[in-house]
């Protein structure tokens, strides 16, 4: 495993820090106190986590405010995650890879189809990359979704709209789609 990598999960590693970045990521940036409380920390342990994560460039503080940094996290999983198949169709059907083969490239998506049939069948390859029954936070959504289009929030809401995953109160789930057996 990558030094970079290691060192950012082990930024993970500790509770208070956890709850402190599960403060940030469900309810956003907030002074200490406001992180504090949300986490359910003291502010001066809260304030400790804080500090350490933001030596580990995990959160930062702007304007007495700190929030978490996506981008190294997004990025850590961008450079851990194996290289995608070069074939998206590999071991479909033939019209399911035809299709896969012209609007995915490297495992991103290069376009969305217009054609609703077409769009179905990438919609149904994103889906495929949520397990049935979990519940993801939409944060948590949002960074899957990011390793294929940086229009995250458009191809969320084109997997809600197509019913490969329903959403209730800010928790998302795979409800539609195929399934490897």
């Amino acid at each position: 495993m990558d030094s970079d990598l290691r060192l950012l999960l082990g930024l993970f590693a500790e509770e208070d820090r956890l709850k402190v970045i599960a403060a940030l990521v469900l309810d956003g940036p907030g002074d200490v106190v406001a992180v504090a409380s949300r986490a359910g920390l003291d502010p001066r342990v809260a304030q400790r986590a804080l500090s350490r994560l933001d030596a580990g460039g995990l959160v930062e503080e702007i304007d007495g405010r700190w929030q978490l940094r996506l981008e190294v996290v997004r990025a850590a999983i961008r450079d851990a995650t194996p290289p995608r198949a070069d074939d998206p169709g590999e071991g479909r059907d033939p019209s399911t890879a035809s299709v896969l083969r012209a609007f995915v490239r490297d495992g991103r998506l290069v376009s969305m189809p217009a054609q609703r049939s077409k769009r179905r069948v990438i919609l149904d390859h994103v889906a495929r990359s949520f397990e049935i029954g979990v519940r993801y936070p939409e944060p948590q959504v949002d960074l899957i979704l990011q390793t294929f289009h940086p229009d995250y929030a458009a191809l969320r809401r084109y997997l809600v709209d197509e019913q490969f995953l329903s959403r209730e109160n800010g928790l998302y789930w795979r409800t539609g789609g195929t399934v490897e057996l």
